[in-house]
């Protein structure tokens, strides 16, 4: 850790560069700042940098703080991303100074009494041409439970805390952020939890996608699910039929698959090949051979499925069988 840091307590640290000559304070407050984010690249757009100083606080998954510094730039670019590390989403309350942020493809300036949001996973730059206060909340990604392509349509984004759900999640976190240092580890991880649904919360808001609408759509795929399910074994299954059967278009039907990160043809072949996995082992297949497990399943040609089969679990089917049977 940079030289000035010091643990308040466990989970907590603080720095001043101030002590440090002016040519120790650059490498000081760089590493601080990628200590505390992330990694990033920091220049100094004063000749003599001014002392900084820089203040943080755990409460469970959350990590809150308060950053005082000159004028200076961060960046963030592919290289440092690549290196690795869990993704995190930062949302910055800006005290005092103006930033420029720029963030997929958009560019705003975040004034006092604004807040703005930045994700590390993706390249950004942050510039301050004047001295400045912020308190920042650094949330990890897959704590946040929001749709990415929402979220990407929010960052570099200037909020007001004069209204609406901006104005619940600002005044929450600027009184959070003043009890932390203060707060039991149970009780300060019920406040992140709650830190963290009132973000969710503004993103719903904002991108115009509603809770009602994810749960309609979750209860769509499970109707579609079962449907497939209970005619798996319809070689003539497609998607044209089951989008008919439950009244819907075909866009919307792989639109529901592609929201889970599959497609419709991936998730119809896993099931029917799992199916067949099975009875491959089972009594049966001395009976009614592979072809006959593969027809049963839905799959009309044998040597297409042998090939399927092959791709998904690196073994001919009879290869399953014979080492998967029990020995005599």
């Amino acid at each position: 850790m940079a030289p000035g840091v010091q643990d308040v307590k466990e989970g907590s640290a603080s720095l001043s560069t101030a002590p440090l000559s002016a040519s120790d304070r650059a490498e000081a407050w760089h590493e601080a700042v990628s200590h505390t984010f992330m990694p990033m690249t920091v220049r100094f757009l004063e000749e003599v940098p001014s002392p900084g100083t820089l203040v943080s606080h755990r409460l469970g998954p959350v990590r809150i703080s308060r950053i005082q510094a000159g004028p200076q730039m961060v960046t963030r670019g592919r290289r440092m991303i690549a290196a690795g590390g869990p993704p995190s989403l930062i949302l910055s309350l800006q005290e005092r100074g103006t930033a420029l942020k720029e963030q997929d493809g958009r560019e705003s300036l975040v004034r006092p009494g604004e807040f703005s949001l930045t994700d590390s996973s993706r390249a950004f730059r942050k510039k301050i041409d004047e001295d400045f206060t912020f308190t920042s909340f650094h949330f990890p990604r897959a704590e946040l439970d929001v749709p990415e392509k929402a979220l990407r349509g929010l960052t570099a984004t200037a909020f007001s805390r004069a209204e609406g759900s901006a104005a619940l999640l600002a005044t929450y976190l600027t009184r959070l952020a003043r009890e932390a240092a203060g707060l039991e580890e149970g009780v300060g991880r019920r406040a992140a939890a709650t830190a963290l649904d009132l973000l969710a919360l503004l993103v719903d808001d904002r991108s115009g996608q509603a809770r009602s609408q994810d749960s309609q759509s979750a209860a769509s795929l499970e109707r579609v699910k079962d449907h497939i399910l209970r005619n798996l074994r319809d070689p003539d299954l497609s998607p044209s039929r089951i989008a008919e059967a439950n009244h819907m278009s075909l866009r919307l039907l792989h639109k529901l698959f592609q929201q889970e990160g599959v497609t419709l043809g991936t998730w119809i072949r896993t099931q029917r090949l799992e199916r067949c996995s099975r009875d491959l082992l089972r009594p049966m297949a001395e009976e009614l051979g592979v072809a006959g497990i593969a027809r049963r399943w839905g799959f009309a040609n044998s040597s297409h499925f042998s090939r399927t089969f092959r791709e998904a679990y690196g073994v001919s089917p009879r290869d399953w069988q014979v080492r998967g049977r029990p020995a005599d």
